[in-house]
């Protein structure tokens, strides 16, 4: 292999790789990227087994060829090097990686080790808003849960419709459900479900960071596959059954107050400061025209802080996770948030007030102190 590639080309395209491959992996050839340079164009594929991205860049090639190069070094290499023209071929076993008066040499691992990942039909079920997606994900990837044993709790649940999409996720503690309407026709008028697990939806996050245009969606036997552009993500479906979570939602939340996002933020990122640092516990004591959030610990002291609103119903007292309530507050961009009670230990729903495109509802469990 030969070619010649411009330096920021080719660190845009190995920049999205960083965050699929395992440096710490048991199988060595997974830390590696997989090159293929053919005609004008230089292919890239990198995988953990269960999320995979292909890519590819313009490139003068004199002679093309397929190998792998440690995906790590090789970005931190290329990011290092001034904006000009890189020039890379194998070497002796090696491979030559040379830009101005720079050179150096990286070892290679056989091409035959690379895993062969699944291929799309290159038909798409569904063409999805590239926007769309980018809320969905924002908005709800932080309540999927990172260590459970129930491992369909470990992604979120992807449910397309020909009239809608939504994405869920939860960890048992609080659940954020996004709905996009969407005009889609309708195949066989069925719902298309799948789990995508947790690092899955930050690839995705990061694959559309750049660029404009809708994202092509197919769903395969066991893998879903993702098309931006000219990048493909394939990523395995996590294979269980999510819980029912419109049985989650509570339909008889009787009080509803509405608060200034930013006055609300404010406030629990001050009071928490004094909560214990185990529980993150804050309260929320309703009474007429006002709402105090306040926290105690043993060990630091308390803390309070009175937030004017309109509410005539009655007195109650809720406790949340402090964090769990930031989240929230940070994925929105509504001015305005609503929270509906029923009483001190029910589940309360959060959403933001006069958003528009998508549904936004984020159920949160009280916590008991």
């Amino acid at each position: 292999m030969e070619l010649v590639v411009r330096k920021n080309d080719l660190l845009r395209e190995l920049q999205l790789f960083q965050g699929i491959v395992e440096r710490k992996n048991t199988i060595p050839i997974l830390a590696n990227v997989l090159m293929e340079a053919k005609g004008d164009i230089v292919r890239f594929l990198a995988t953990d087994l269960e999320v995979g991205l292909r890519s590819n860049c313009k490139a003068t090639v004199t002679k093309g060829g397929t190998l792998t190069l440690p995906a790590k070094k090789f970005y931190e290499i290329v990011k290092a090097l001034p904006e000009t023209d890189i020039r890379i071929a194998e070497d002796k076993g090696g491979v030559k990686i040379a830009a101005d008066r720079f050179e150096s040499r990286m070892q290679t691992l056989p091409r035959e080790d690379f895993p062969a990942l699944p291929e799309s039909g290159g038909a798409a079920t569904a063409t999805l808003g590239r926007s769309a997606v980018k809320e969905m994900v924002a908005k709800t990837q932080f309540a999927i849960t990172g260590e459970d044993t129930r491992y369909f709790l470990n992604g979120a649940l992807f449910v397309l419709r020909p009239e809608e999409m939504n994405l869920v996720a939860t960890d048992g503690h609080r659940l954020a459900l996004v709905s996009v309407a969407r005009d889609g026709k309708p195949k066989d008028g069925d719902e298309n479900k799948a789990i995508l697990p947790k690092k899955t939806l930050g690839e995705l996050a990061r694959l559309l960071m750049e660029g404009d245009g809708d994202i092509g969606y197919e769903r395969g036997e066991n893998h879903l596959f993702f098309t931006a552009g000219d990048r493909l993500l394939i990523s395995r479906m996590i294979d269980g059954q999510f819980p029912a979570y419109e049985r989650v939602i509570p339909k008889g939340n009787d009080k509803h107050i509405e608060f200034e996002r930013d006055r609300l933020t404010n406030a629990v990122k001050r009071v928490a400061l004094m909560s214990n640092e185990r529980s993150r516990a804050v309260k929320f004591q309703i009474e007429k025209g006002k709402v105090d959030v306040t926290s105690s610990s043993p060990d630091l002291g308390e803390a309070r802080e009175t937030l004017p609103v309109e509410y005539t119903g009655a007195s109650m007292g809720i406790c949340f996770n402090a964090q769990y309530v930031l989240d929230f507050l940070s994925a929105v961009a509504a001015d305005v948030v609503s929270l509906d009670l029923k009483d001190e230990v029910s589940q309360a729903v959060m959403k933001p007030v006069g958003a528009e495109g998508y549904d936004y509802t984020y159920v949160i469990m009280p916590m008991r102190v």
